[in-house]
């Protein structure tokens, strides 16, 4: 099956990651194919009294990638989404465009968590010094539509322009969202993607009181481990990624190299539970079969599946359970799949568009990325077939990215490879 001749393709012509395994497409695609971790210990404030003290955090110096004064009064959300957007746009070899053509561009950024370092910074400042001593440029830089403004007002992209907020779903969201405003003829390029900073005191006291982090601090670099059996929670990360979108027709007619297709995107929410998921894994099955219906795709055609794989104890198996119900049974089995979280950590809102970019170099490059520390394979996540330690050297021709938010709001994308790529 596949999508109707009248409705335009949709292709990625470049990527920008952003994360603890570095900086653009080359430094985290090698880490990412290497197995490395970017776990370590906290740097960013004193974890005294902390029952987390490790992340994934990013090492990204904000001023080799916008103004010194605008790097000062921005959150590291916005560090990171301009850098990732600068590396993809240069990825792509997409030039500035003159006003005429920048009406046809857009941006659609995600944030789970908006500017939580600055709005944290400032809320000491309210208390300790009072209220006139508020940087005024507080709210315009925590807000979660910051990063999207910012980058349309950076390259000078005046189409479309939003944020997705659908928490740890919202840079999947975002690229659908943006796949869809392609094909409607409302834009002739998207940069789509999302961000998160949230190694933060407030928000890692907050996940830890939840008990959705991993306490294992003596090994940081071990600590990660989805679909395992002595899995104990997630590690909090920095980062995202931006992906440029285009029309298959535009990027032919500039010439633009393609990584792969934005093939399909669905959409569903569980209705079931503020933080945990539906345990039999329906909804999130839902947005799989959804996804697939619009790529034009049937489940024995996916060749690989980056899951959401957070490495919570009730997510990672309702997780499978929803790939089993979709796909059936038999198909999931054979299908190899990864957590790359294991490696770059949970990035929030930036984590789905991080997830997507790793999935389309796989197709690209004909590598599919391991899930590190995954040693033994927990009852209830078993039942598809895991790329565990070791990168597999495999060309697929199409692929799932899952993004599951808190909430129970469940994103899934289908990427496809070119022919020729």
């Amino acid at each position: 099956m596949s999508r109707p001749d009248a409705t335009p393709r949709v292709v990625v012509t470049g990527v920008g990651p952003v994360c603890s395994l570095g900086l653009g497409r080359a430094d985290v695609w090698a880490a990412a194919v290497d197995g490395r971790s970017g776990a370590g210990e906290i740097t960013r404030f004193d974890t005294d009294g902390f029952r987390v003290q490790m992340a994934c955090e990013t090492p990204l110096e904000a001023t080799e990638f916008m103004d010194r004064r605008l790097a000062r009064r921005s959150d590291p959300m916005s560090h990171i989404a301009l850098a990732a957007a600068r590396l993809a746009i240069d990825d792509a070899g997409l030039d500035r465009p003159d006003h005429a053509a920048s009406i046809r561009q857009g941006v659609i950024f995600a944030s789970g968590g908006g500017g939580a370092a600055l709005r944290e910074e400032q809320h000491r400042v309210f208390l300790e010094r009072g209220a006139d001593r508020v940087n005024p440029f507080m709210i315009p830089h925590t807000i979660a539509n910051t990063p999207a403004a910012l980058v349309a007002a950076e390259f000078g992209l005046r189409g479309p322009n939003f944020s997705t907020t659908t928490a740890c779903a919202a840079g999947a969201d975002a690229i659908g969202v943006a796949a869809a405003t392609l094909r409607r003829g409302e834009a002739d390029v998207m940069v789509a993607g999302g961000s998160d900073a949230l190694v933060t005191p407030l928000f890692v006291a907050g996940f830890d009181a939840m008990r959705v982090l991993s306490r294992s601090n003596d090994e940081p670099e071990k600590a990660a481990r989805p679909f395992d059996r002595d899995r104990d929670g997630f590690l909090i990360g920095e980062g995202g990624a931006a992906l440029v979108l285009e029309t298959a027709e535009g990027a032919e007619k500039r010439g633009a190299r393609v990584l792969c297709e934005i093939a399909g995107y669905g959409a569903s929410a569980d209705a079931y539970h503020t933080t945990d998921p539906d345990p039999t894994g329906g909804a999130q099955g839902r947005a799989i079969t959804a996804c697939l219906a619009d790529a034009g795709l049937a489940p024995e055609e996916i060749g690989y599946i980056n899951t959401h794989g957070g490495g919570s104890q009730p997510g990672d198996p309702a997780e499978i359970s929803a790939i089993a119900g979709a796909l059936g049974a038999q198909v999931a089995a054979g299908i190899p799949v990864s957590a790359t979280k294991s490696m770059h950590g949970h990035c929030m809102g930036g984590t789905g568009a991080l997830e997507a970019c790793l999935t389309a170099l796989a197709l690209h490059e004909g590598v599919l990325p391991p899930t590190i520390n995954l040693e033994n394979p927990a009852e209830g996540c078993d039942a598809v077939t895991h790329i565990a330690g070791t990168a597999r050297r495999e060309q697929v021709d199409a692929a799932l990215s899952t993004s599951f938010g808190l909430g129970g709001q469940n994103t899934v994308l289908c990427l496809r490879r070119e022919a020729d790529a």
